[in-house]
């Protein structure tokens, strides 16, 4: 799935504003203008869009992780693994939302996409892991939407 579709939702789905996207990547002291926020979020045929790149989409999604819980000053900055996957994108929104596995099948629920537990747990495996399964775009899309529902409600 593409960067820009998830940087999209959870604009969408928090409400944020330009200026508060900036926000959340200095958070993480990742500097962005706003003018590249607002390319980010064109759509793909919209003139000026502009592809997030994969290092930028983590570095907000670990800034989110901070807007939406607070800073831990106990604990390390957490660093930014490339190259980015939907199931890292996953892991990211989960801790952000402070998600457990029933939130995760409730959200998918509302959608109606089932998926069992075992199946859940396996695209939280590393990906050397026997039981790893990749995260496909449409079960992240369909988590996007389910969570959207849940948090503008």
């Amino acid at each position: 799935m593409l960067n820009n579709d998830v940087l999209r939702s959870v604009r969408y789905m928090l409400d944020l504003s330009d200026q508060k996207m900036v926000e959340i990547f200095a958070l993480v002291d990742y500097s962005v203008l706003e003018a590249d926020v607002v390319d980010f979020l064109r759509a793909e045929d919209e003139e000026g869009f502009l592809e997030i790149p994969d290092e930028a989409m983590l570095y907000f999604l670990n800034g989110l992780v901070i807007h939406l819980r607070g800073k831990n000053d106990k604990q390390a900055p957490v660093p930014v693994k490339l190259p980015n996957s939907n199931n890292l994108m996953l892991k990211k929104l989960r801790v952000a939302f402070n998600l457990k596995d029933e939130d995760l099948q409730d959200i998918l629920q509302s959608v109606d996409f089932q998926v069992s537990k075992p199946e859940l747990s396996a695209l939280f495996r590393a990906k050397g892991h026997s039981n790893y399964r990749a995260c496909g775009d449409q079960f992240l899309r369909n988590f996007l939407k389910g969570l959207t529902l849940r948090v503008r409600t």
